[in-house]
C-alpha cells in the first residue's frame, strides 16, 4: 500500500474514531446525568453483578475472530460466513446455560430478583453474536465512518429508552433494557453498513485453521474479563449491591473518558501496524507519534475529570459521592493503559501470542490475587492495589515490545511525561484560583473554563508540535503519521 494511501487512511480512522468515542461519550454524559437522577447505587450494582457473565460470554463467542480475520492477509467470503455461523451456535448455547444457571448466581449474590434480570439482560448475548462477523468486515476496511454511525445511532436511541424508563420508576430494569437495545440496534446497523452478508453454507474449516491465533485471543480476553470484574463479584457477594453500585460508577465514568482516546486509536491501530510491520523504524515512529498524541489528549482529559468529578457528582446525586476516590484513582491509572493496549497490539502484529497471553496473564493474575487479599481492607484499597500493579506492568509489556522495535522507556518518558507535567501544573493553579469559590455549579464550570484554557494557552506558547497538528488535523483532516 502507498504510504500516502496509509497517511490518509491513518488520519481518517483517527479523525472517525475521535468523532465516534467524542459524541458517544458526551452521549453516555448526557444520559448517565438523567439516569444517576433517578437511579440508585443498588440499581447499578445489581447489573454490575452480572457485567462479569455478559463480559465472559461475549468474550467466547466472540473468540478473537475480529483480530483474527483482520490479520488474514486476504479477504475470503466464506471465512466470514463461517465465523458467523460459529458465533451464532456458540452465542446461543451459552444463553442456554446461563438462562439454566440463573437461579444458582442469584443465590450466589443472595438477591432473588436477579433470575429474571438476568435471563433478560443475557439475550444481549444471543443478539450480539448476529453483528460480529459483519463488525469484523467493517474494522478490517478500516470503514470507522460507518462504524462511527452505528456506535451514535445505537448509544442515543438506547440512551432514550434507558432515561424513559428510569424516569418512570423502573429502576434496573432501565439498565437491562437499555443494554438490549443498544445490542439490538449495533447489529441491525452492522448489517445494513456491511458489504459482506452471511449465507447458509455451512462450513467451518475456516473457524478450525484461524483457532490457533484465536484461541490466544479468546484465553487472553477471557482471563482480562475475569480481572476486570471480579471486584464487582467479591462485592455483590461479601458486600452489598450498594458497594459495586460505587464501584461500578467509579469506573464507568472513568472508562467513559479513556474510552475517547483509547477507541479512537484502537479503530486503527492494529491495521495500520498490519500495513507497517515490514519496516520496524518506520512503525515504532508511528508508535512514538500515537504515544504523544495519546498523552497530549489524555493527561488533561483523565486528570480533569479526577479534578472536577466531586463537584460534578454531588450536583447530580450526593448518594454517589462514595465513589468519587475509586474514579479518581482508575482515572490516574488511565493515563498508561493506552500505552498497554498499543503494545498489545505490536505484539499481535507480529505474531508473539505466547507473549501476549504470558503478559495479560500475569497482569491479571495479579490483579486477581490482590483484589482477594485487600478485600478485607475495603474497596478503595482494592481500587488502588489495581492502580499501582497497572503501573508496575506498563515495564513488563515494553520489556517484550523493546525485543522487536526500536523503541526505549526514555523514548516512552519523553513522549509522555511533558503533557503530564504541564497539566498537574495546570490543575494546581486551577485550584488556588477557585479556591474561593462555594457555589458546587460555579466551581464546576470555572474549573473546567480555566484548566482548559490555561492548558491550550501552555501548549500555545510552549509552540507544542503536538498541539499545531491536533489543530492542522482538526482544520484539513489529515496527519503527518
Amino acid at each position: 500500500m502507498a504510504e500516502q494511501t496509509l497517511k490518509e487512511k491513518t488520519a481518517k480512522g483517527l479523525f472517525w474514531g475521535g468523532i465516534s468515542n467524542g459524541v458517544q461519550q458526551v452521549l453516555g454524559v448526557l444520559i448517565g446525568i438523567v439516569l444517576l437522577k433517578n437511579l440508585s447505587p443498588g440499581d447499578y450494582g445489581m447489573v454490575g453483578m452480572l457485567a462479569i457473565f455478559t463480559g465472559i460470554a461475549s468474550t467466547i463467542q466472540e473468540s478473537g475472530f475480529t483480530a483474527t480475520l483482520t490479520n488474514r492477509p486476504v479477504f475470503k467470503a466464506e471465512d466470514y460466513n463461517a465465523v458467523f455461523w460459529f458465533n451464532v451456535f456458540v452465542g446461543s448455547g451459552i444463553y442456554v446455560i446461563l438462562f439454566f444457571c440463573a437461579p444458582l448466581i442469584a443465590k450466589f449474590y443472595n438477591q432473588p430478583d436477579l433470575v429474571l434480570l438476568s435471563r433478560v439482560l443475557f439475550l444481549s448475548i444471543v443478539i450480539g453474536a448476529l453483528g460480529i462477523a459483519h463488525n469484523a468486515v467493517l474494522f478490517r476496511k478500516l470503514m470507522v465512518k460507518e462504524r462511527a454511525k452505528i456506535d451514535i445511532f445505537s448509544t442515543a436511541l438506547a440512551g432514550v429508552f434507558g432515561i424513559y424508563l428510569a424516569v418512570r420508576g423502573y429502576g434496573y430494569w432501565a439498565l437491562a433494557i437499555q443494554t438490549l437495545v443498544y445490542s439490538s440496534l449495533g447489529t441491525i446497523f452492522r448489517w445494513i453498513f456491511s458489504p459482506w452478508h452471511p449465507t447458509f453454507t455451512l462450513n467451518f474449516t475456516p473457524v478450525k485453521e484461524m483457532f490457533g491465533f484465536g484461541f490466544i485471543l479468546l484465553l487472553s480476553s477471557f482471563i482480562a474479563q475475569v480481572q476486570s470484574n471480579i471486584f464487582s463479584v467479591l462485592l455483590g457477594r461479601f458486600y452489598t449491591k450498594t458497594d459495586v453500585g460505587y464501584f461500578a460508577q467509579g469506573t464507568k465514568w472513568s472508562s467513559m473518558g479513556a474510552t475517547v482516546i483509547n477507541g479512537m486509536v484502537m479503530s486503527v491501530a492494529q491495521p495500520v501496524f498490519v500495513l507497517s510491520n515490514t519496516d520496524k523504524e518506520r512503525l515504532a515512529q508511528i508508535l512514538r507519534k500515537i504515544f504523544r498524541f495519546v498523552s497530549f489528549v489524555i493527561c488533561p482529559c483523565m486528570l480533569g475529570l479526577a479534578f472536577v468529578f466531586r463537584e460534578f457528582i454531588s450536583i447530580i446525586n450526593k448518594s454517589f459521592l462514595p465513589c468519587v476516590p475509586i474514579l479518581q484513582i482508575y482515572c490516574i491509572m488511565s493515563i498508561v493503559v493506552p500505552i498497554i493496549l498499543l503494545y498489545g497490539q505490536i505484539l499481535i502484529v507480529y505474531g508473539k501470542f505466547k507473549s501476549y497471553l504470558f503478559a495479560n496473564i500475569l497482569y491479571a493474575v495479579s490483579q486477581i490475587g490482590v483484589a482477594f487479599y485487600t478485600l478485607k481492607y475495603g474497596i478503595y484499597w482494592m481500587a488502588f492495589s489495581i492502580g499501582v500493579i497497572t503501573f508496575v506492568y506498563v515495564l513488563v509489556w515494553h520489556w517484550l515490545v523493546a525485543k522487536m522495535i526500536p523503541i526505549t522507556i526514555i523514548h516512552v518518558v519523553k513522549d509522555s511525561f511533558p503533557y503530564f507535567f504541564v497539566t498537574l501544573v495546570v490543575l494546581l493553579v486551577t485550584y488556588f484560583i477557585t479556591l474561593a469559590i462555594t457555589n458546587l455549579a460555579i466551581l464546576l464550570v470555572a474549573k473546567i473554563f480555566i484548566a482548559a484554557s490555561l492548558y491550550i494557552l501552555t501548549m500555545k506558547i510552549s509552540n507544542s508540535v503536538m498541539f499545531r497538528e491536533a489543530l492542522l488535523f482538526l482544520k484539513n483532516g489529515h496527519s503527518s503519521i
